[in-house]
């Protein structure tokens, strides 16, 4: 096998932020973008709701600014907020003119209503919108000559060089290599996959988090994370996220009674900030069913017009119809799951790191603009907003003249692990998602804790550990499968060896962070809520910092 080139800039992540950034870079500089998967498979191409920006003149960007701090319960930064913001309209105008096939109502961009917003201002293509925004951003970068993708590729480390990044290590077809850059942007997405109950799909691992913060990267808020309220819940269905826009059409949430609960709980009812509605429902269900962990409630598109349903929510339509549910007929079952991540790599207004050279873009990072609690259509805003920033990134010098030669060297992979790394991936998010999911408290925190560095030590005791965690930088291996599957049956390819070992490294990496992060912060705010502390305090309106294994608040960047 070939070693790879040398790039300007490696962008790990394909989805929206990953792609948007490698278009906007300039190109004169030579983009690597490595994709997990296959480009456009990524949390991005799932989201449904649309894009929040202030396009309509009975709107104002002063407005779209008060409701995202609204929402954000005091951590937002302002001038983060106030960037995204000012910043978003002429996104969505590139967007528009790269092809992008938004509704419209005539010649007028169709806007709709999500909840905690003022004003109608999230554009949507139906109930795919990520589809359509992330399916046209990849057809431009496969379009460019100045981009290579390197699709199905595990990025497992960045490259630290001279207190700076260098480039990254990466499982390639069968082999680990080191590749050089002169700058590193992380764009992978969330970490939805460390909790049983997620609308993520299943490459969203945390990899980026984990990544930087092994390279000893400052990491802001990561307790902070966004529990949808209305995630499809039948038997045997994913957990696939029923849109906010429906409710914002005018949907219900009842119970099995037909009562309209959340009113009880807030007087937005359905169109409460997302983490009141996860929290009224979780209440709701505990007060009301005996089972309360396996029940649900009922989303009732009924009260909308037919037309409306057909011509806003046809992949809804479409899923429901799959597992038997006619949403003009009857109420969908829904349940919250884990969503969002407004926490992640502490970056400012350039995407920068507190690593030179080494970048942060999209759910990986913390702008500042999404504090604890993001505000609906403002997720794949930040992935364009802040990967525009790139058209103006200058690299320092760093190039070597040429790649260096490598020598793949036989490296033996045990299959034999395999069976030890499913059961803690089965195990892990279990954990997670009932000590650190909705409602939380100092004791399962501390018990969740134990347990994961538990898992840990088992974790690095596997063979397959030894092999990697002993890698030196420079260091090129081909892989090959020594032994037969925990099944012997089907033969282990040493990618998806990888790839399992990889994600379940990074996996348990971030459900520590969580975990400690959420006992760090003893009150309750946002995505974030102690039982045991279940209101906000005052001295807690600051960050949570985390840097190598200390934390510590900072202050939040409030208007001037």
């Amino acid at each position: 096998m070939n070693s790879l080139p040398q790039f300007d800039v490696l962008v790990v992540g394909a989805g929206a932020a990953g792609l948007y950034t490698a278009l906007c870079l300039p190109r004169q500089y030579r983009v690597g973008l490595i994709a997990k998967d296959k480009v456009s498979r990524s949390a991005s191409d799932w989201a449904q709701g649309g894009i929040a920006a202030v396009v309509d003149p009975q709107d104002s960007t002063e407005l779209h600014i008060r409701d995202t701090l609204k929402a954000g319960a005091g951590l937002c930064d302002y001038d983060a907020v106030k960037f995204l913001v000012e910043n978003a309209a002429a996104c969505i105008h590139h967007l528009v003119d790269m092809g992008v096939g938004f509704d419209r109502y005539g010649d007028t961009l169709s806007l709709t209503l999500e909840a905690a917003h003022s004003r109608r201002r999230v554009l949507h293509a139906a109930d795919t919108t990520g589809r359509a925004v992330v399916s046209r951003l990849a057809e431009q970068v496969l379009s460019r000559e100045n981009i290579q993708v390197l699709s199905q590729a595990l990025v497992l480390d960045v490259w630290l060089e001279d207190q700076g990044c260098r480039g990254v290590s990466l499982v390639y077809q069968g082999a680990l290599q080191w590749v050089r850059s002169r700058a590193v942007i992380l764009a992978t997405g969330g970490g939805g996959q460390v909790f049983a109950q997620t609308t993520n799909p299943a490459i969203s691992t945390g990899d980026g988090v984990a990544i930087a913060h092994r390279a000893g990267a400052i990491l802001r808020d990561l307790e902070f994370v966004q529990f949808h309220p209305t995630a499809l819940t039948t038997l045997g269905a994913p957990r696939f996220l029923i849109s906010e826009a429906v409710r914002g059409e005018g949907a219900h949430l009842v119970d099995r009674h037909g009562h309209r609960f959340t009113f009880d709980y807030h007087p937005s009812g359905e169109l409460a900030p997302r983490d009141v509605v996860s929290r009224a429902i979780f209440n709701h269900l505990q007060t009301t069913e005996a089972d309360p962990a396996g029940a649900n409630v009922w989303l009732d598109l009924r009260p909308i017009p037919p037309k409306t349903i057909e011509h806003r929510f046809p992949n809804i339509i479409q899923v429901c119809q799959r597992w038997g549910i006619d949403v003009f007929k009857q109420p969908i079952p829904v349940a919250p799951a884990a969503h969002y991540w407004m926490g992640g790599i502490g970056t400012d207004l350039m995407n920068q790191t507190s690593i030179a050279n080494l970048y942060a873009v999209g759910e990986t990072a913390s702008t500042g603009v999404h504090g604890a609690n993001r505000l609906a259509s403002n997720s794949l805003l930040e992935c364009l907003v802040f990967g525009s920033r790139f058209a103006d990134l200058r690299l320092e010098d760093n190039r070597h003249e040429a790649p260096e030669p490598i020598d793949l060297c036989a490296c033996p992979l045990q299959a034999s692990d395999l069976k030890t790394l499913r059961v803690l991936r089965s195990q892990l998010p279990r954990l997670v998602w009932q000590e650190a999911g909705i409602c939380r408290n100092a004791n399962g925190l501390e018990a969740a804790i134990a347990q994961v560095a538990a898992w840990q030590t088992e974790f690095h005791a596997l063979a397959l550990s030894q092999t990697f965690l002993a890698l030196k930088p420079g260091q090129a291996f081909q892989f090959n499968v020594v032994d037969a599957a925990p099944d012997n049956a089907n033969p282990v390819d040493a990618d998806y060896l990888c790839r399992v070992w990889g994600e379940l490294h990074n996996l348990l990496e971030i459900a520590d962070l969580i975990l400690r992060s959420a006992k760090f912060r003893t009150e309750s705010r946002g995505g974030h809520y102690r039982a045991d502390y279940p209101h906000p305090a005052l001295a807690w309106e600051r960050h949570t910092t985390v840097h190598h294994q200390s934390w510590c608040t900072s202050p939040v960047s409030a208007e001037a």
